[in-house]
């Protein structure tokens, strides 16, 4: 079966600007903010925020998983780009190395922006990832609902990005 993919996309009223600031480059702050049911904590392990930065993701009590550690791949600030890696923690499963996400955000004709996010789930060697369509309807929808919240916030409080 090798690397197993998928892609979401999610349409915002929010310019890809804002949204990009609100959802990559402060998501530290504001996911814990807005739904930390879900995502309690993120703490910095290594590195400066760029490429090559380690943090530790806490989930909150809402979350099957305790942590995971992920690193910063690329950020681009001017594209609206952003790439991360799992590369540790209890949301790997004894079959999976890694999960890489490729996040970007591109203008929709009506001001607002498209974000569109594709993962990659990575074998541990030769190992077959094995992932039900059910794990990732549930991956989508707990993706999807994070997005949500932090949609709902910058819209309530359009001076806040």
């Amino acid at each position: 079966m090798g690397i197993v993919t998928y892609e979401t996309e999610n349409s915002s009223p929010i310019p890809p600007a804002k949204l990009f600031k609100a959802f990559v480059l402060d998501a530290d702050n504001l996911i814990p903010k807005v739904l930390p049911q879900a995502i309690k904590s993120v703490e910095v392990l290594e590195g400066n925020g760029g490429p090559g930065t380690i943090k530790l993701v806490t989930f909150g009590e809402a979350s099957s998983y305790k942590s995971v550690k992920h690193r910063v791949d690329t950020i681009d600030k001017e594209n609206f780009t952003y790439s991360y890696s799992i590369i540790e923690g209890d949301a790997l499963s004894g079959t999976i190395e890694s999960i890489s996400n490729e996040i970007k955000i591109i203008a929709a004709p009506d001001g607002g922006s498209i974000t569109k996010n594709i993962s990659h789930y990575h074998p541990k060697g030769k190992a077959q990832v094995h992932i039900t369509e059910e794990e990732i309807k549930g991956g989508k929808e707990k993706a999807s609902a994070i997005f949500k919240a932090v949609e709902a916030y910058v819209v309530a409080n359009p001076d806040a990005y």
